[in-house]
């Protein structure tokens, strides 16, 4: 199987995941210092069913985290439901201190 690589767009404000050269889901986000906001994933129609999606939005999170100096606000419905099934990652969350 060919390597997935994960980077940061920061120019065009937006995660990105390829199998080898190709790219496979892009994962779009608004900055705005304190906040990221995960605002779409989508996955290459010809790629969708192999949990790319999944892949992205985890690896995302993590480089979020990994930060520690922002907060997540998912936006998008996909990205909702990821953390919705991950609850043990909902700390990254914007308001997760505050509750």
């Amino acid at each position: 199987m060919t390597e997935l690589t994960f980077t940061n767009d920061r120019a065009e404000s937006r995660y990105e995941l390829h199998r080898g050269d190709e790219l496979v889901s892009v994962l779009d986000y608004r900055d705005n210092g304190r906040t990221v906001a995960l605002t779409r994933a989508f996955t290459n129609p010809a790629h969708r069913g192999h949990g790319y999606a999944a892949v992205i939005t985890d690896r995302a999170v993590a480089e979020i985290e990994a930060a520690g100096d922002r907060s997540v606000l998912p936006v998008c419905w996909y990205v909702a439901d990821w953390f919705a099934a991950h609850p043990e990652r909902a700390s990254v969350l914007e308001g997760a201190a505050a509750r």
